[in-house]
Formats: structure tokens, C-alpha cells, sequence
């Protein structure tokens, strides 16, 4: 068996794998690009990664590690979940496909947890069940990630002269929707307790 390559490790690859996914975007982003841009070959990667959806769970990981953790304050509940949506979308929007690369990992259930983490402290004053806080979690998540993503494929069609205009109700609002979005969740929050309850069986 080869010897590993001594010029590379895990968090190497990863960082050069971000950068990467930075420059090409994730339609681009191969084990053989990445291996150029290291000047290895494809299977020196195989020893840090089984394969390329681990390689970009790291990723994720690296990207929602960015996310800063809010020290607790007197702010209202609804102020918290705002500003945490907020510092998510912020750390996405930070890399190119980031949300993409997040919500792939998230859906395969490989990493990229201290997202959902992070949500759940923001909301840990309300009284909720701790599987029903986990799925309100959940559910703020899908809506960043799919925020998010809608904002960079936008952001990418118009880096090549795809973009809709100012006629798009899009063009100048995606901060308010994003923001209105958090509230209505906030709005529901104390109705999740209530909808589980009257789910569950008699």
C-alpha cells in the first residue's frame, strides 16, 4: 500500500476544496480538479475521503462552522431567530453554491449540523417539546437553505447577463421576504406545541 501523501492531510484538502468550490462552483467542482489544483493524483484523495459527498460534507462543515454562535442577551425571541437566520444565510452566501453544498449534506444526513444546532438554541426560551423544537429547527433551515439558493442561482444567471431585470418581484425585496419569512415562523412557533398535540394519537 502507498504511503500517504505527506504534503497533504484532511484539513488541507478541505481548504483547497472550498477555495476550489469558490472559483468553479459545484457543477465544477470534480475529485479530478481537486486533485490538479493539490498536483496529486485522483486517488491520493481516497485517503482522506471515501468518496466526493464526504469530501463535501467537509465542506459544509467548514462553511456552517463560520456561522458565529450568539452569546445569550436580552433580546425578544423573535429578534433572536432573525439575527441567527440572518448569520446563516450570511455564512452561505459566503462561498459560491454554499447553500447548495450545505443542503446536499444536510439531505444525506452526513454533517453540517451545527446549523440546526445554533436554530435551536436561538429558540430554546420557547416551550417546546425537544422533538418538536429539533423539527421547528428543521423546518427554518429548509426555508434558509432554499432562500438562499434561489438568491445565489439568481446572483449567478445575472453574473452572465441572465438576470430577470428590475421588473422581477425578486430584484430589490430578497431581504425583506427573507426576513417576513423568519417572523411568520416565529408567529408559529407557539402553535408547533399545539399542532403536535392534536396529531398525536387519542
Amino acid at each position: 500500500m502507498a504511503a500517504r501523501n505527506p504534503r497533504h492531510d484532511r484539513e488541507s484538502v478541505t481548504d483547497v476544496a472550498l477555495s476550489l468550490l469558490d472559483q468553479v462552483g459545484l457543477p465544477d467542482l470534480s475529485m479530478r480538479r481537486l486533485a490538479a489544483e493539490l498536483d496529486v493524483q485522483p486517488s491520493a484523495l481516497y485517503w482522506h475521503f471515501a468518496n466526493k459527498q464526504e469530501l463535501l460534507a467537509a465542506v459544509a462543515d467548514r462553511i456552517v462552522g463560520q456561522i458565529p454562535q450568539r452569546s445569550a442577551d436580552s433580546s425578544d425571541a423573535a429578534t433572536r431567530l432573525l439575527l441567527t437566520a440572518r448569520s446563516i444565510r450570511d455564512a452561505l452566501l459566503a462561498y459560491r453554491d454554499g447553500a447548495e453544498v450545505v443542503q446536499s449534506t444536510a439531505a444525506l444526513r452526513l454533517g453540517a449540523t451545527r446549523a440546526t444546532e445554533i436554530i435551536q438554541d436561538a429558540i430554546l426560551d420557547a416551550p417546546l417539546a425537544p422533538d418538536v423544537r429539533s423539527d421547528v429547527a428543521d423546518a427554518v433551515l429548509q426555508f434558509i437553505l432554499g432562500h438562499t439558493m434561489l438568491l445565489q442561482q439568481r446572483m449567478h444567471a445575472a453574473s452572465h447577463g441572465a438576470d430577470a431585470g428590475d421588473e422581477s418581484p425578486f430584484a430589490d425585496s430578497s431581504s425583506r421576504v427573507f426576513d417576513t419569512g423568519i417572523a411568520l415562523f416565529s408567529a408559529g412557533i407557539p402553535l408547533s406545541a399545539a399542532l403536535r398535540s392534536a396529531q398525536s394519537p387519542a
